[in-house]
């Protein structure tokens, strides 16, 4: 890139004043001549600068018109040479808090550059701050907040929830204990339970207000989509309740609102889903846990508890998973004082990219499109060879097995049948043959590969799997909101700039 000098763009001549002349001599040519300083001189050389800052001080300080130049110049400026660079004028600029550097040379007084100078012409070297650092695409490996929500070790094939293995969680506890943990920090007593089932049942049910609009939603659009539906519904819901800007509100209404989002998302779901194929919604009952709750609205039918337990460990496992895309969405919404429904329906719209949480359902796709276990190999190479994507395999994060899969594995081994045979064997053959054709790439099942198997074994259908990912991310999004909430400051970055350099001549119509 093209660098300038300073003697490209300094003022010359500059406006000039003596050490005795009276202040308000030198205040009024800075006013004559449009200019933010005046340098003082004695035989042509610079002994000090006065700017408008001087100026601010002196009235601030009342100083009566006898005052003089000397009293209230800088002495002794910092001077540059007119070969210097732009941007290391620039940087001594930022560096030392200056706005107005005389330029010598030969010791004689030849120009001044200023921070309005600089500004004009950064089309041509664009200026960086110091403290900026380049980050890799993706923002990976870059830490930008501080959590004790949990965490995701790759390396290891490890994730938590608070200070507890997130895999054993979906072992041994229920859905609402997890969520309880999330929003309180421990597990709760049975005690702190039951009161916490009591606090989050009724919100589970849809505003009234909204269910007028929910079967114009649920049908809109050319191809509606659950979760295109339940971005909509859930911006009506938070306009319906009322949500204020987070900043505004106290903790404990935060966390009321982010309970109530929580709860009423599965319902949503339902209820959109049902409205779509031409089903009155059903309301939720307060004697069904979460999943089985869940899967009752699908279907009217209080559900086998196998298959309740199922879609838990799988709910369970996907509650929260580090600084994912969603996650960060909302913790980025949440840093401007949103409501919490505005940062829950951002992170809906970036859950719908199928880099994120539309995969179960296009694993499942690739297993029909193999059809057989004899046709794995031949389907996987040809895949890898036109350079497809093998959907439900590698992780962004993981260098090793997925700890969800491993469990989702066990959970669809357990609902047994013939898709889940089916899946542990092309998952053993899709493994073999990346090994082979991408050595060292260490490409492993994700969640989504068996998360699918696992949902359609339970009667969820296809369109409803990454609503079902998202009726319980629901709940880490909203716990990340929280502590965002508490401890704020709006997320910011900055970019390098790319393109032609600005600015350029605006054209005149033709």
């Amino acid at each position: 890139m093209a660098t300038r000098a300073v003697a490209d763009i300094m003022s010359s001549p500059v406006v000039t004043a003596e050490p005795t002349e009276l202040l308000s001599d030198a205040a009024a040519r800075m006013d004559e001549h449009k200019v933010g300083s005046v340098v003082v001189v004695v035989d042509g050389q610079p002994i000090g600068i006065l700017t408008e800052r001087d100026l601010v001080h002196m009235a601030a300080k009342s100083a009566d018109g006898s005052a003089r130049v000397a009293d209230w110049m800088t002495a002794d400026p910092y001077t540059i040479t007119p070969d210097v660079e732009v941007v290391d004028a620039w940087n001594t600029l930022s560096e030392r808090g200056y706005r107005h550097i005389p330029v010598v040379d030969g010791g004689e007084l030849v120009g001044v550059v200023s921070m309005r100078d600089l500004v004009g012409i950064a089309q041509i070297t664009p200026m960086a701050h110091p403290s900026l650092v380049d980050a890799p695409k993706g923002l990976e490996g870059v830490v930008v907040a501080e959590t004790a929500v949990g965490d995701v070790r790759g390396q290891e094939g490890f994730y938590h929830y608070r200070h507890y293995n997130a895999v054993e969680l979906a072992q041994k506890r229920s859905l609402e204990d997890v969520w309880y943990l999330l929003f309180s920090g421990e597990l709760p007593t049975a005690a702190q339970r039951a009161a916490f089932l009591d606090e989050v049942r009724p919100l589970a049910r849809i505003p009234e207000a909204v269910k007028p609009m929910l079967p114009a939603i649920a049908k809109s659009g050319d191809h509606p989509g659950p979760l295109d539906a339940l971005r909509t519904a859930m911006s009506a819901v938070a306009q319906a309740c009322g949500l204020r800007p987070s900043m505004d509100v106290d903790p404990g209404t935060r966390r009321a609102d982010a309970l109530r989002l929580c709860a009423v998302t599965p319902t949503l779901i339902m209820a959109l889903h049902r409205l779509r194929i031409d089903l009155a919604p059903l309301e939720p009952r307060e004697d069904l846990g979460y999943s089985a709750n869940y899967l009752y609205l699908l279907t009217g039918e209080v559900p086998d508890p196998e298959y309740a337990r199922a879609v838990e460990q799988y709910q369970i496992s996907t509650i929260d998973h580090g600084f994912n895309a969603s996650t960060f969405t909302a913790r980025v919404v949440t840093s401007t004082g949103a409501d919490f429904g505005s940062a829950v329906v951002a992170a809906l719209g970036s859950l719908s990219g199928p880099l994120h949480g539309g995969a179960p359902s296009r694993a499942l796709d690739m297993l029909d499109a193999i059809g057989s276990p004899e046709k794995a190999e031949a389907w996987i190479r040809d895949a890898v060879d036109k350079g497809e994507r093998i959907m439900g395999f590698g992780h962004r994060v993981y260098k090793t097995d997925d700890p969800r899969s491993l469990m989702l594995r066990g959970v669809a081994e357990r609902l047994g049948g013939d898709m889940a045979a089916f899946a542990t064997q092309v998952e053993c053959t899709v493994v073999d043959v990346l090994a082979e054709l991408k050595p060292g790439r260490n490409l492993y099942a994700n969640v989504e590969f068996y998360a699918g198997v696992v949902m359609s074994r339970c009667g969820l259908p296809r369109e409803l799997f990454t609503p079902t990912f998202a009726s319980s991310r629901v709940i880490g999004w909203c716990a990340n909101m929280l502590e965002q909430a508490a401890d704020n400051r709006i997320v910011r970055p900055s970019a390098r700039y790319v393109g032609p350099p600005p600015p350029q001549p605006v054209p005149d119509p033709e």
